[in-house]
């Protein structure tokens, strides 16, 4: 249920909002909506959340609903449960979604996809991590902007101890993130490190204790929703595009969303704001 505007002025509602419109054969992804802020939730409790097949192509979903919807300004992705983000993708398919390489090039689509949702979402992602963080599960979180994780957090890339080709993109993404070296060491040894190290990497923001984990990450959700909405758009997109090669690189629609910045209402208003030495009310236009 998306509820519309009448006025630009008004308010986005406080009610949360759960619904359960992404349904899986194994696991689930459901979508909360409370104000500005929407959140995606991997519940696959009695597998640690591993994602399945079925999974994979919902989560796509659930983040194209978000980014459709205008009232949100940011998005959270979490584990249900106590034990979990996500332990990666679902081996138990394995046998019959990803039996050779042939087979596994679909299964391939829908974690591309759903990646590819992901990162491509105009608005600021966080990843907040708890518990096991694993293989594709650690592949999501890589997806997002930001990653916040509990003390409790465990990362590891398995790939190693299964003996599966692990995506280019992927890789690169982890790269970006802590340089060959650090990339090297996780995929090589296959271990799993704890959330100390992973900061240490670069390979999160913030480590805070798992009791106010989401009292953390809905400090950090006000600021954003607080924050000019066009504004970080134009930020993200021109960080991404300083991300990709350089012969890749084409800055010519980040500077036509820098512009309409300076055309924005939301310009004039945070000008204001300053001058009146009160909090501005930004509405993305």
């Amino acid at each position: 249920m998306h509820v519309a505007y009448l006025s630009p002025l008004i308010e986005p509602p406080t009610v949360r909002e759960v619904g359960v419109p992404f349904l899986a054969v194994a696991g689930q992804i459901h979508i909360e909506r409370n104000g500005y802020v929407g959140t995606i939730i991997l519940d696959h409790p009695e597998r640690h959340n591993a994602i399945s097949a079925d999974m994979w192509i919902a989560l796509r979903n659930a983040a194209i609903d978000l980014g459709d919807d205008e009232m949100i300004r940011v998005v959270v992705i979490k584990g249900s449960g106590e034990k979990a983000f996500a332990a990666g993708a679902d081996i138990s398919q394995f046998s019959e979604k990803r039996q050779n390489s042939e087979s596994n090039d679909g299964y391939d689509d829908a974690t591309s996809e759903a990646y590819a949702a992901l990162s491509n979402l105009r608005k600021p992602l966080i990843a907040m991590i708890h518990g096991y963080c694993i293989g594709g599960g650690l592949a999501v979180a890589l997806s997002a902007d930001i990653r916040v994780a509990s003390d409790d957090a465990l990362f590891t890339i398995p790939a190693a101890r299964l003996g599966l080709g692990y995506a280019t993109a992927g890789l690169g993404k982890l790269v970006q993130l802590v340089g060959p070296s650090a990339a090297k060491r996780i995929m090589f040894l296959a271990d799993r490190f704890g959330a100390d190290e992973a900061l240490s990497m670069g390979l999160i923001n913030q480590v805070v204790p798992k009791a106010s984990l989401e009292e953390h990450v809905a400090v950090w959700t006000d600021l954003i929703s607080s924050n000019a909405p066009l504004t970080i758009a134009a930020a993200k997109a021109s960080i991404n595009e300083w991300l990709k090669d350089e012969t890749a690189r084409d800055f010519k629609a980040v500077d036509k969303m820098v512009q309409a910045c300076f055309d924005s209402a939301d310009y004039q208003e945070g000008v204001a704001a300053f001058m009146e030495k009160r909090k501005p009310r930004f509405n993305g236009r």
